[in-house]
């Protein structure tokens, strides 16, 4: 037993060479290359390097090795032997390295420290990975593109973008991808799972990484500075989409369309208005949306949350988005223009549905009577004429409508509110086409 660590070995011979971890010594050096090493076998491996021999055959599936105990680990691909249990867990592994690195798990242990920011890890190939980010190396070329990547992983998944096969699909909306993580990852948003929490204020995530990145706002680090504004951030991928708020770049083009975007992320969104792909689902209704901020919003409804009041008139609302629309009734702003006609509106929708009548695109039909629509929204309310579906009731009086815009405007019957205001002599209307029509009174 060595008086350093503590571990034990059968022989004096396998403790004199281990206690040369503890003292560094490397006593066998090759007279080729001078590498030095601290076991005499594992010079005589070394040297099959430059001779390239690998004496060591597998003889189910001809593989070769250098080493007999890596033709005995690899036979064990194929008779699913797994001698090495975790103790703790019962987890088994093919392999005795395997099993420490599991180990960790349990023990928390991560003896592997970056010498230029302090992080640490519990195996050493994540050390290796991590440096990159300090050094920006990128190893890992496509032979196709010339795209360079900083792990092997990346590289395998960017590769099968050229080959354009999505092997994995998600059995419940049919959406494919390249790799199996990406559609474990997705299936978390039919679901709602999310397995990684913070263990300082109990947040949860749907993916590591963004655990990994919401934990530095705890310790309120953040390394990576916009060498324009000085603005610092907590990844260098922010930063970098931070960068081109000042350069004007987007790099990320709609193949349908042509718009461009600044970040994938909102490029995947906008595709979303081509396809009709709506992944998010209430799992109270059942009503589905393009974007999980708007099944967020939409789920505070059915909880009656209406946690942001207007300061003007009292009207309360479920977004601060939506109470930012509601206050331009109240100050006549139209911040969204038409760069065509010049025409303004008060929200960005409405604008892009006006947009439509410049170029006369109605890319939405109905089946029932052919009649062209320039937006899905507008499809579903026409649709409704047809099957004289009224889903939207009135909780006081128990009449229904077609539209939820015609329930609001009665519901202002009961509760006498009146938002729109003359600037003239200030009378009040429940409706804006009331107000439009008094204005001409004033002309």
């Amino acid at each position: 037993m060595t008086d350093i660590c503590g571990k034990k070995f059968s022989t004096d011979e396998n403790l004199s060479t281990h206690k040369h971890i503890h003292t560094e010594m490397k006593p066998y050096c090759h007279d080729i290359c001078g590498e030095a090493l601290s076991e005499e076998n594992g010079l005589s491996n070394h040297k099959c390097i430059h001779t390239e021999e690998k004496p060591y055959r597998c003889d189910i599936c001809g593989k070769k090795f250098l080493r007999n105990t890596g033709l005995l680990n690899h036979i064990r691909i194929h008779t699913g032997e797994k001698p090495y249990v975790c103790s703790i867990c019962e987890k088994a592994f093919s392999q005795h390295s395997n099993l420490m690195n599991h180990s960790r798990i349990h023990t928390g242990e991560k003896p592997h420290r970056c010498d230029i920011c302090g992080k640490s890890f519990s195996q050493n190939s994540n050390l290796l990975v991590h440096r990159r980010i300090h050094t920006g190396e990128k190893p890992y070329h496509c032979d196709i593109c010339g795209k360079a990547f900083s792990q092997n992983g990346n590289l395998l998944i960017h590769r099968s973008t050229h080959g354009g096969e999505k092997q994995y699909h998600c059995d419940i909306c049919g959406k494919g991808f390249f790799v199996n993580s990406s559609l474990t990852r997705h299936i978390r948003v039919h679901t709602g799972e999310k397995p990684y929490c913070c263990d300082i204020c109990g947040k949860t995530f749907t993916a590591s990484s963004s655990l990994s990145m919401h934990k530095l706002n705890h310790t309120g680090n953040k390394p990576y500075h916009c060498d324009i504004c000085d603005k610092a951030f907590l990844n260098n991928n922010t930063l970098l989409k931070h960068r081109r708020s000042h350069t004007g770049e987007k790099p990320y083009h709609c193949d349908i369309c042509g718009k461009a975007f600044s970040q994938n992320s909102n490029l995947l969104t906008h595709t979303r208005i081509h396809t009709g792909e709506k992944p998010y689902h209430c799992d109270i209704c059942d009503k589905t949306f393009s974007q999980n901020i708007n099944l967020i919003i939409h789920r505070s409804a059915h909880r009656g949350e209406k946690l942001y009041p207007c300061d003007i008139c009292g009207n309360a609302f479920s977004s601060i988005s939506s109470l930012s629309t509601h206050r331009r009734i109240h100050t006549g702003e139209r911040p969204h223009c038409c760069d065509i006609c010049g025409k303004a509106f008060t929200a960005s929708s409405s604008l892009s549905m006006h947009k439509l009548t410049h170029t006369g695109e109605k890319p939405y039909y109905c089946e029932i009577c052919g009649k062209n629509f320039p937006k899905t929204s507008i499809l579903l309310n026409h649709r409704r004429i047809h099957t004289g579906e009224k889903p939207y009731q009135c909780n006081i009086c128990k009449k229904a409508f077609s539209q939820n815009s015609n329930l609001l405007t009665h519901k202002r019957v009961h509760t006498g509110e009146k938002p729109y205001q003359c600037d003239t002599c200030c009378k009040s209307f429940s409706q804006n086409i009331n107000l439009l029509t008094h204005r001409r009174i004033h002309l």
